[in-house]
Order: C-alpha cells, then sequence, then structure tokens
C-alpha cells in the first residue's frame, strides 16, 4: 500500500504537477472527492483506489485497536491468490473452490522455505496448532490466519467465496492510520463511491468503546500514483 504524500513544488512531475492542479479545495464532499480522484491517476495503467484513514487512537491500548471485515459491493478490482490450510484428504475440494494451494504438511513445508506465493491464507481451527512454527513468518507479511478477519473458519469454501466476492479486512497500523483498498480507477465514479461509503461505514461501526471523544480526524483518498485529496466529513 501506497504512502499519502506530496512531492515538494521543485520536485514534482509534470503529469503529477497537471494532476495537483485540479485539486482546488482543501476538502471535498465524498462524491466529489472520488469524481476527482477518477482524474488524478498520473499511471497509464489502471490504478487502485486508496483510503487512508487517520484515527484519534492510541495503537499501543488494546482496547483501542481497530480491526474488522467487509464485503465491498463492487469488490476490489484484484483477483486474490488464497491458499487454504486445511488437512490433505481436504485439499482438492479447496482447490476446487478456488484455492491456489491447499494442504498442510506440503503447505507448511513451502512456507518455511519462504514461499509465500498467496494473498490470503485461510485455515480451519484444527490446523492452526500447525502453523505456529511459521507463525513468526506468516505475521510479519500480514498473512497470519485470525478469527476477527475471517480466515480462521469451520467453512473454507464459503470464506473463499467471500474473498472472492470482494470482503477485505482493514485494520489501523503503529501510527493509528487505517490503508485500504477500494476498487480500480476504472471502476468509475458511481462504483468506488458505492464502495467507498461502505468501507467507511464499516470504520465508523467498528469503533472501540475505548476511544472516546472524536473518532476519525481525517479521511484522505489517493491513487496508485497521483495527488491526495481530503473527504470532508460532514454530511457522508
Amino acid at each position: 500500500m501506497s504512502l499519502v504524500f506530496r512531492f515538494p513544488i521543485f520536485f514534482m512531475p509534470k503529469k503529477y504537477k497537471e494532476k495537483a492542479a485540479l485539486i482546488k479545495q482543501k476538502e471535498y464532499p465524498l462524491e466529489e472527492a472520488v469524481e476527482l480522484l477518477t482524474q488524478a491517476s498520473t499511471t497509464k495503467f489502471d490504478g487502485t483506489a486508496e483510503v487512508h484513514v487517520r484515527l484519534n487512537a492510541d495503537p499501543a491500548q488494546g482496547d483501542q485497536q481497530v480491526r474488522a471485515t467487509v464485503t465491498l459491493p463492487h469488490g476490489t478490482g484484484k483477483t486474490l491468490r488464497i491458499a487454504v490450510v486445511v488437512p490433505e484428504d481436504r485439499a482438492k475440494e479447496m482447490l476446487e473452490a478456488g484455492a491456489v494451494k491447499a494442504g498442510e504438511e506440503n503447505l507448511i513445508k513451502a512456507i518455511e522455505k519462504g514461499e509465500l506465493d498467496f494473498d490470503v491464507l485461510v485455515a480451519v481451527p484444527s490446523s492452526m496448532k500447525s502453523l505456529g512454527k511459521v507463525a513468526k513468518t506468516l505475521g510479519q507479511k500480514g498473512l497470519m490466519p485470525n478469527p476477527k478477519a475471517g480466515t480462521v473458519t469451520d467453512n473454507p469454501v464459503q470464506a473463499i467465496k467471500e474473498l472472492q466476492k470482494g470482503k477485505i479486512e482493514f485494520r489501523n497500523d503503529k501510527q493509528a492510520i487505517i490503508h485500504s483498498i477500494f476498487g480500480k480507477i476504472s471502476f468509475g465514479k458511481e462504483k468506488l463511491t458505492e464502495n467507498l461509503r461502505v468501507l467507511l461505514v464499516a470504520v465508523k461501526e467498528a469503533r472501540p468503546a475505548g476511544i472516546k471523544g472524536e473518532y476519525i480526524k481525517s479521511i484522505t483518498i489517493t491513487p496508485t500514483m497521483g495527488p491526495s485529496i481530503r473527504v470532508a466529513q460532514g454530511g457522508m
């Protein structure tokens, strides 16, 4: 996930400068911000729409951690590579459901070798003990299955289907910022707006009891490469 930043004016590439000139206000209502986003990408390829939500939270406090899942109505535009840790006799079922890798012993051995050629790892509860030896490796890459993310489940086939339909996990980082994607620039204004609204509602509903007063400090959207656009919170 790319970081939100702006080039110093004297280092600003011409294309970036042209796109940055489109942004004339400090912040915009959500729909207007998304419309600008569809015009702000500086790449020739189909960029990703990203959102960065800065929270009024102390990530060091356990009761101020934000972590939840949401299914975007129009998906993310990204084809996920899903691996599933299940007993070997269920591996074929997982592959038929759309997983790129499945099994237990052989899959864990591959992970030990550093073969992390998947985007999401799902596991059944009975296989979680087997992941202990690779927990550190998976944790560092953000791939460790977790019940809150719906990736530890007794119904891995359903989990695969939900992930393929656009289910994503969001969580705050050490700087109390949630970084997430909400589609591709080519989705256009309407689909991106709907995806973003659903995501932001989920973020608001995931507010921990430990966060008092103001919850969301700022919302910024940006293409993979291009200027950032501040979203006004009023009226969302």
